[in-house]
C-alpha cells in the first residue's frame, strides 16, 4: 500500500505520573485532548506528565483517520522514512518526540549509552525495556528549571566548605581527599589531571549515593533548617553560579516534595539551570540530570531506558548509576544549545516583515534535530524544503494550516502531524496570535551537514 500524500494527523498517547502537572494546567494533557479520542478526557485532579509522538512500542502514535499505528504505517511504506533510515534504525522512527509537563521533581537519572543499554536490557528487561541509548534535547515552552550535569569542581569544593550537613554526611576524610586531589587543578587542561579529577569526583559522588538512609534523613533536617535560617547567606551565599536564597528556596521546595531525600544533597553536585521559553539544552547519554518544573518539548533517541537514584518511588539502581556516569564537570553553559536560523525553509514576505522565524536546534548526533517555527502574523507562511527523512510537527500555540501537496489540514495547539520523507511541507498562520510549531526530523548526512 502506498500513501498518495505523506501527511498524517496523529493521535498520540499521554502518560500520567505523579510528577505531572494537574488537569488543564498540563500542556501534555491539553495537547492530548486536542485530538479526538474515545478514551481520553482531562480529569481536574489527575496529574498528566507526558505526551509521546513516535513509534516507540510502549506508546506508539496512531493515524487519526485509520487508527493504524504509525509503526505499522512506516513499516508498510518504507518511502515514508527513506530506505536508508529504515535500514539503519530497524524500520522504526529513529527519534521519540515528547511534551513533558513537570509539577515536581523527576528522578535523579541518567540514560545508558548503546553498549550499556544492551547489557542492562539483556540482564533486566523489566527495568530496562529496550537496548538503545537515549541522548536527549530539551526546549522550554514555559519557564523551566532542572539539575543537569556536574558542576565545576570549584563549586563542589565551595559547598563542601559552606554546607556543614553535606560535609558531615560525606565524612571529613572523604571530603578532604577530594579537596586535596582537585585543589589548584579544577580547570586544568592536562589530561592526566582531568582523569584524576574525574576519579576523585566519582569517589566523592559514589560515597554520597551510598550513605545510610538514617544519616541522610537526620542531616537533611539540619540542611533544611539552615536553608530556612540563613536565606541569602545559605551555602556561603551560593557560589559563583547561584544565589544563596535561590539554593535555600530550592532545598525547601524539594524537601516539600521528597522529605529527607538524598536528592537534597545531590543538588550541590549538579548545575542548577533555568531556561526561558525557546532556550534549549542537550544531554548526551550518561549525563546525570533531574528536571524540576516547567513544560518542555523533548526529543530523544527512541528509548525508554532510565537509571534512577533519587527523588523517586520507582526502582533505584545506584551501583549502575555511579559506575556509568562520565563525570564530566562543566558550567551549564556547555550544555545549553546555541540555536541558529534553519536554512532549508522559505519564509513568505508576510513572515519576514512580521519578524517570524524558523530556528534550528541541532545536537551533535544523527538521530534527530528540531526546528521551532514562530509565524507572527496572519498569512505568514513557512515552506520547508523536502528532506530525505521523516518529520513530526506539533503546534504549541496559535492556529494555522499545514499542507503537503494538495492536502491541507487545519492546525491548532496540540495537533500533531507526521510528514513523510521527500515531501515539501508548508505551514501558514491563520489567526492573530503567533502560530508556533516544533518539527522533529531525521536526515542522515544530507543537507543538514552529516553531523
Amino acid at each position: 500500500m502506498g500513501l498518495q500524500v505523506p501527511l498524517l494527523r496523529l493521535q498520540c498517547g499521554e502518560l500520567t505520573y505523579d510528577w505531572g502537572k494537574v488537569g488543564k494546567e498540563s500542556a501534555a494533557a491539553r495537547f492530548a485532548s486536542a485530538t479526538p479520542s474515545s478514551d481520553f478526557s482531562i480529569q481536574d485532579e489527575k496529574p498528566y506528565a507526558e505526551l509521546w509522538m513516535g513509534t516507540h512500542p510502549s506508546l506508539p502514535s496512531r493515524d487519526l483517520e485509520t487508527q493504524r499505528s504509525l509503526l505499522d504505517l512506516v513499516q508498510d511504506n518504507q518511502a515514508l522514512m527513506s530506505q536508508e533510515i529504515g535500514e539503519r534504525y530497524g524500520q522504526k522512527l529513529p527519534f521519540l518526540f515528547k511534551v513533558l509537563s513537570i509539577r515536581k521533581a523527576l528522578s535523579i537519572q541518567a540514560h545508558p549509552d548503546k553498549k550499556l543499554a544492551e547489557q542492562l536490557h539483556a540482564k533486566d528487561s523489566e527495568n530496562y525495556p529496550d537496548d538503545n541509548h537515549k541522548p536527549e534535547m530539551t526546549i522550554a515552552i514555559t519557564p523551566f528549571d532542572g539539575l543537569c550535569g556536574f558542576r565545576p569542581l570549584s563549586e563542589i569544593s565551595h559547598f563542601l566548605s559552606t554546607v556543614p550537613s553535606l560535609r558531615k554526611l560525606l565524612g571529613e576524610d572523604v571530603a578532604k581527599e577530594f579537596e586535596s586531589i582537585t585543589k589548584g587543578q579544577e580547570t586544568s587542561d592536562d589530561q592526566a589531571a582531568t582523569e584524576r579529577n574525574k576519579k576523585a569526583l566519582k569517589s566523592l559522588f559514589s560515597a554520597l549515593m551510598n550513605c545510610e538512609k538514617e544519616s541522610i534523613e537526620t542531616l537533611a533536617e539540619d540542611l533544611v533548617g539552615a536553608a530556612q535560617r540563613e536565606g541569602q547567606n545559605f551555602a556561603g551565599g551560593g557560589g559563583p553560579s547561584n544565589e544563596g536564597q535561590e539554593l535555600a528556596d530550592l532545598v525547601e521546595r524539594l524537601n516539600g516534595q521528597f522529605p529527607g531525600d538524598l536528592g537534597l544533597f545531590v543538588l550541590f553536585f549538579l548545575n542548577y539551570v533555568k531556561m526561558e521559553p525557546g532556550e534549549g539544552m542537550f544531554l548526551k547519554a550518561d549525563d546525570i540530570h533531574a528536571y524540576l518544573s516547567g513544560d518542555i518539548i523533548e526529543c530523544m533517541a527512541s528509548s525508554d531506558n532510565v537509571v534512577r537514584a533519587g527523588f523517586t518511588p520507582k526502582f533505584k539502581d545506584v551501583p549502575t548509576l555511579t559506575s556509568m556516569l562520565t563525570y564530566d564537570y562543566a558550567p551549564i553553559s556547555s550544555q545549553k544549545m546555541s540555536p541558529v536560523d534553519y536554512p532549508y525553509v522559505a519564509l513568505s514576505a508576510t513572515a519576514y516583515s512580521s519578524n517570524s522565524s524558523a530556528t534550528l536546534y541541532d545536537p551533535p548526533i544523527e538521530e534527530f534535530s528540531v526546528v521551532k517555527t514562530d509565524l507572527k502574523r496572519k498569512g505568514a507562511k513557512a515552506t520547508f524544503e523536502p528532506i530525505a527523512g521523516p518529520s513530526i510537527f506539533i503546534c504549541t500555540e496559535g492556529e494555522g494550516t499545514i499542507a503537503v501537496g494538495p492536502k491541507v489540514e487545519e492546525v491548532k495547539a496540540g495537533f500533531v502531524f507526521f510528514v513523510g520523507a521527500t515531501a515539501e511541507a508548508v505551514v501558514e498562520s491563520v489567526g492573530k496570535e503567533p502560530f508556533v510549531t516544533f518539527k522533529a526530523f531525521c536526515e542522515l548526512g544530507g543537507k543538514e551537514g552529516g553531523k
